[in-house]
């Protein structure tokens, strides 16, 4: 027979904890000496099922129609407005046979220039005083315009002289300073120079540390910049014409301007001041540049700030050198110097701040 199995009895000796301890790891897992793991974290929400907790209220749609209203109203409103405000234009020969010619021309639209011969008058469009003019000479009227200074305004000269010529008869228009089929591409130089403006800028952040060295960057990379638009506009498209080193000259100075300012934004405000200089040259300085047509033939105030501006003042600076051999250049070139040394200026007051912005250490007592 088996025996019966004896009844169990009860441990006499009172349980204790386990004596040791346990340990937390960083996630919140708690962990005793044996390895076993207890996850003590709250649970969440999966996150591919969870709802995102900074959504946009539906109001933010807005946004879509004000951007494009703003974008619009800034490339279309010049273009849409086109009319001449005190647009320089001379008048030359007779005072009698002038007479109605400065009658019709006067008023805001036009700022007439009276020149005592058709040689003078010559000589001012050439050195781009005037626009265009109308002369009075012994065989009749004639009308002289400069294309290369602005296609546009030579368009609107030659209509005019079509409308005041008599019935049967044809007022013969002269092109003094043409600037050739290739010379309308002028205006698609601006946004590239824009964009190569503040790619210098921000590249210069990356590539060098301190102010000093960051201009250095800056006028490299603007030189280069120069030399390859020039070697594109002029040495590959004929775009322009004129001597190759004083367009380089012309459109890395543009570059340089360009590039100042941003490098100065962003040092002084970080990303955000690359945004507002960007932002500022292509909504703002592209359109309101009038290259197209001519800066007074804008609407104001869009005119004067864009002669103001590095891309209305660089295309214009493009137009003296590559069609007039300079001349008209002066004006161009004071506003670009402004705008870069304010670039540069903005570049080493954001190091000079940096540096005194430096804790210095407190000497430790003896």
């Amino acid at each position: 027979m088996t025996p019966a199995p004896r009844p169990s009895t009860p441990d006499p000796r009172p349980s204790s904890p386990d004596p040791r301890p346990s340990t937390r790891d960083a996630r919140g897992s708690t962990a005793d000496a044996r390895g076993s793991t207890r996850d003590t974290r709250p649970s969440t929400p999966d996150a591919r099922g969870s709802a995102p907790r900074h959504r946009l209220p539906p109001a933010a749609i807005a946004i879509v129609p004000l951007v494009v209203a703003v974008v619009l109203a800034l490339f279309a409103w010049p273009s849409a407005r086109l009319a001449p405000h005190d647009l320089p234009v001379g008048v030359a020969g007779a005072p009698v046979a002038t007479h109605a010619v400065e009658e019709r021309l006067g008023g805001d639209a036009f700022d007439v220039h009276r020149y005592d011969s058709e040689r003078a008058a010559r000589r001012a469009v050439a050195d781009r005083e005037v626009y265009g003019a109308f002369v009075a000479t012994a065989a009749g009227p004639i009308v002289l315009t400069a294309s290369a200074a602005s296609p546009a305004v030579a368009q609107m000269l030659t209509t005019a002289a079509s409308h005041q010529a008599r019935a049967g008869t044809i007022v013969p228009v002269e092109d003094v300073v043409a600037s050739g089929h290739s010379g309308a591409a002028v205006p698609a130089s601006v946004l590239p120079l824009i964009i190569a403006g503040i790619l210098t800028g921000v590249l210069s952040g990356a590539l060098a540390p301190t102010a000093l060295r960051r201009a250095g960057v800056l006028v490299t990379g603007s030189v280069l910049a120069g030399l390859t638009a020039t070697a594109i506009i002029q040495g590959w498209l004929g775009v322009v014409g004129g001597d190759w080193v004083a367009n380089a000259a012309a459109l890395s100075l543009v570059v340089l301007a360009l590039a100042s300012v941003i490098a100065g934004l962003q040092a002084l405000l970080g990303p955000a001041g690359v945004a507002v200089g960007a932002l500022t040259m292509i909504l703002i300085g592209n359109p309101f540049s009038g290259i197209g047509s001519a800066p007074e033939m804008l609407p104001e105030p869009a005119g004067a700030i864009g002669r103001l501006m590095p891309p209305g003042a660089g295309g214009n600076l493009l137009r003296s050198t590559g069609f007039f051999d300079g001349a008209g250049a002066g004006f161009h070139i004071a506003v670009l110097t402004a705008w870069a040394a304010a670039g540069l200026g903005l570049l080493f007051a954001a190091g000079l701040r940096a540096r005194r912005g430096v804790a210095v250490p407190a000497p430790v007592p003896a």
